[in-house]
């Protein structure tokens, strides 16, 4: 039985300190993190506000960020777990048997699910989803029929279109949209500020950039391009939450008692090599300490130990000043330091 390692008040001052540095610098208007350990109520540090559109509007637990690639670990691998386990999809089998037929060959298509969901299914990295407008055919078989860049198993590529592509298979297995099985999801567990988007933009929500100087900056839809041509729900991206229901999904994760636990302890084990000291798991990033983590371009990050009953999420809109996200890094670093010291 997992025992839990609580947070230190040390651990909580550097992590706020960390985040009011983080918007001192610039690189984020403001930001939520949320810490907790299993059985006991997540902890909220708050810095900053949400956007200068928002005046002095400070952000806090309930506050809507678009978690952007978090999506991949928030919505997507959790519906392909349910799916596997009720015999839906199969993880060693083509992408293709799980989709509309395909007449022919379609290199793409052959990618397994495991693949898929490590990143090592050979896929173009560069995902242009813009460079299919106008043409009539369904998007899963234009996809499919795409060349590889590499035979699989290749090695670690992280590559949206390969989420793309699960979203469909999801889609298409259940006879349902993608967001409705999300939703479904998320409903279950009590995850009620989650939603893909569209949604409507107002003071709870966190606005990301601007494309053009004098435009309207991007609210309440998603930030990732080849999202929003989609409608704003897609299997890489597209998904709103709060820090209280990254949060709450989180102590679901790590708990034991729970069929998300077993999925997770299923899927940081690792499956490919990324880089010195990490690797990738079933959609996860496993590092040393039994830990598992994600990263959301927009500046939002979500760490799980569950060996010490620990996790940590991040939201912020560092997108808001452009190039300013890479100044979130410390802040990063020092979130998966803090939840794997023990």
């Amino acid at each position: 039985m997992t025992t839990p390692v609580p947070f230190t008040s040390d651990d909580t001052a550097r992590l706020a300190a960390a985040l009011d540095q983080a918007v001192a610098d610039g690189a984020t208007p403001g930001g939520v993190i949320a810490l907790g350990t299993l059985g006991d109520a997540p902890r909220f540090l708050t810095s900053g506000r949400i956007a200068d559109e928002l005046g002095d509007a400070a952000p806090g637990a309930d506050t809507v960020y678009d978690i952007a690639s978090l999506t991949k670990v928030v919505a997507t691998w959790p519906l392909v777990c349910q799916a596997i386990d009720a015999e839906l999809l199969t993880q060693a089998a083509p992408v293709r048997e799980f989709l509309p037929p395909i007449d022919g060959p379609a290199p793409s298509g052959e990618a397994t699910i495991e693949q898929l969901l490590t990143h090592t299914a050979g896929l173009r990295a560069a995902t242009r989803l813009d460079h299919y407008r106008g043409t009539h055919q369904p998007l899963h078989e234009l996809l499919c029929r795409e060349p590889l860049e590499a035979e699989p198993p290749a090695e670690h590529r992280y590559v949206n279109r390969g989420y793309i592509l699960l979203g469909l298979a999801l889609a298409h297995t259940h006879r349902r949209p993608l967001d409705e099985l999300a939703r479904a999801l998320w409903d279950d567990l009590g995850m009620t500020g989650t939603t893909y988007g569209p949604v409507a933009r107002g003071p709870r929500v966190a606005p990301t950039d601007r494309r053009l100087p004098g435009a309207p900056r991007i609210w309440g839809q998603a930030h990732d391009d080849n999202a929003a041509l989609l409608g704003g729900v897609a299997g890489h991206a597209g998904v709103f939450s709060t820090a209280r229901d990254l949060a709450r999904y989180a102590a679901h994760l790590i708990d034991p008692a729970t069929r998300l636990h077993g999925w997770l302890r299923a899927s940081a084990l690792p499956f490919a090599p990324i880089e010195a000291g990490l690797d990738r798991g079933l959609s996860w990033i496993c590092a040393p300490g039994n830990v598992a983590y994600h990263h959301g371009f927009t500046g939002t990050s979500l760490y799980l130990a569950p060996t010490a009953g620990r996790y940590l999420a991040i939201c912020t809109n560092a997108v808001y000043h452009g190039e300013a996200r890479r100044r979130i890094a410390p802040l990063r670093a020092l979130a998966l330091k803090t939840v794997t010291a023990t």
